[in-house]
């Protein structure tokens, strides 16, 4: 009895975009939360409130991070 028969193809293929992506969900995620204490401009209750925002809720608050930061430029000029 074959154990890939009741699993199909696309089943397979599907499995690996789902771990693919939850992969770099977490990779994003590590950037995001690095980059929040790296940065100068924040102070501590911002940096706690952007953890706590994309911890709670994380594809709303990485994509929120993402969109309101400034360019690194102006950061660390």
């Amino acid at each position: 009895m074959l154990v890939a028969s009741s699993y199909p193809l696309l089943d397979v293929f599907w499995t690996i975009c789902i771990f693919f992506a939850w992969v770099i969900w977490i990779y994003l995620l590590v950037m995001v939360l690095g980059d929040n204490f790296r940065r100068r401009d924040h102070s501590g209750w911002s940096k706690a409130g952007w953890t706590l925002f994309v911890i709670f809720l994380p594809l709303v608050g990485v994509l929120v991070y993402m969109v309101a930061r400034p360019p690194e430029e102006a950061v660390y000029a």
